[in-house]
Parts: C-alpha cells; structure tokens; sequence
C-alpha cells in the first residue's frame, strides 16, 4: 500500500480529516502526477466530506 492510500485508509476508518492529513494529502499531490486511481481516491474523500461523513479536525 502506497502512503496515499494508508492516508485515505485512516481517514475513512477514523471519519476525520486532520490538518496534517491534509497536510500530507497535499505534499503527496504536488510531487507527482495524479493517476486516474489517485483523482478517484481523492474524489472519495472530497465526496465524503462534503455528505458530512468526514469531519474536519484540527
């Protein structure tokens, strides 16, 4: 499993968004290319989030 994916993983275990996963979630993106996979699992969370099945935490 790539860091990605663990990042994503722990947020929908926890429902929570923390500002160092958001953190880490945008280091990730902004050093590569996001696959068609990546765009999925980042729309996963985008959609979450905006369903209220993620908080946002500090």
């Amino acid at each position: 499993m790539t860091t990605l994916e663990n990042t994503i993983e722990n947020i929908f275990a926890t429902r929570r968004l923390t500002r160092y996963d958001q953190q880490l979630l945008m280091q990730l993106f902004s050093q590569r290319s996001l696959s068609p996979a990546d765009k999925r699992q980042l729309d996963r969370v985008y959609e979450a989030l905006s369903q209220g099945r993620i908080k946002v935490v500090d």
